[in-house]
């Protein structure tokens, strides 16, 4: 296993992580259980949550995995949205009262004493990044936070995050993690770079891009019950475009040429970028999981990264995953 470095920090990771929102949610307890010990044993020592996920259920399901694997594993989770159902007005957002709360209840939930990487899920532009940096060191210095990081950020805002830990000498971003895939590559325009510059990992989310670069979606007008565009609509469906799904489409004879499963050649793209630490996986199924660690022992040839580069340039967008974002 060719283990990879967590941004600057001394922490080394599987070139694949193991993404839990859909546990407690498509996928029920006892498979997620199962998926976990499936990518433990099949090598991965990553896995990526967040207490908003399922209501705090994904948190819940990945502690009870790791009873008595705790240790081998690196363990990251992220706060800023509400629970579901949580009216509080106080109970979201960067604040240090809500990251304080945050950090107590995730702990809890997860069955640990400490997290390993503890994200920013969104920006909070209400809240300056002071007051959610010095209360994250605080985190750092109590000993529940080995590391921090952020999630679909703009790049300004990274950079100004990474100045005021130098300015004050308090813990710094080691990772970003953005959206980022064949369908929307436009993160190498200035994150990218950023993260290169200044040693931060990238841990790329929906690098399958829901499943449009798997052969999942033929129409976008018919969409698949059971995927979150078709089960949850919203910004999930607002995703699913004919401009989109034409383009996934385009894919598949590229890795059948290949031996490869769509969903297998679009992973080892996002894998194999030189800045990317770890895309992050979501899998549904045991199915889903099987088919993507093998591609942690596969590596990207030169002319098929310039095949995929005359299909999706780079910097070039057909699908809006930055529709979460809340600031674009």
């Amino acid at each position: 296993m060719n283990f990879r470095p967590l941004g600057r920090t001394g922490v080394r990771v599987s070139p694949l992580c193991l993404g839990a929102f859909n546990f407690g949610g498509a996928t029920p307890e006892n498979e997620a259980v199962e998926i976990i010990h499936a990518a433990l044993d099949g090598g991965i020592n990553f896995i990526d949550t967040a207490d908003y996920y399922n209501a705090g259920e994904s948190e819940r399901i990945v502690g009870k995995a790791l009873r008595g694997r705790r240790a081998g594993v690196v363990l990251a989770t992220k706060f800023h949205f509400p629970m579901p159902g949580d009216d509080d007005p106080n109970a979201r957002g960067n604040s240090r009262r809500h990251i304080f709360m945050a950090v107590e209840a995730s702990l809890r939930r997860l069955g640990t004493g400490w997290i390993d990487l503890y994200q920013i899920h969104r920006p909070d532009f209400e809240v300056p990044q002071e007051e959610t940096l010095r209360a994250l060191d605080d985190l750092v210095s109590q000993g529940k936070v080995r590391y921090i990081g952020t999630s679909t950020f703009p790049a300004w805002k990274i950079m100004e995050g990474l100045a005021l830990s130098e300015r004050h000498g308090w813990s710094r971003f080691a990772t970003e993690q953005p959206p980022y895939n064949l369908l929307d590559r436009r993160v190498e325009r200035e994150v990218v770079p950023l993260a290169r510059q200044y040693g931060l990992g990238l841990l790329p989310w929906s690098p399958l891009a829901m499943g449009m670069l798997a052969g999942r979606y033929q129409d976008a007008q018919a969409l698949p019950e059971r995927s979150r565009a078709g089960s949850v609509g919203g910004i999930y469906a607002e995703r699913v475009t004919p401009a989109a799904v034409a383009r996934g489409l385009e894919l598949l004879p590229v890795a059948a040429a290949r031996d490869l499963t769509p969903a297998q050649l679009a992973l080892l793209w996002v894998k194999d970028r030189p800045e990317v630490t770890a895309p992050i996986i979501g899998p549904r199924t045991r199915a889903h999981l099987d088919d993507a660690l093998p591609v942690m022992e596969m590596t990207l040839d030169d002319e098929t990264s310039a095949a995929l580069d005359v299909i999706y340039p780079p910097g070039s967008v057909h699908a809006d995953f930055h529709n979460s974002s809340g600031w674009t």
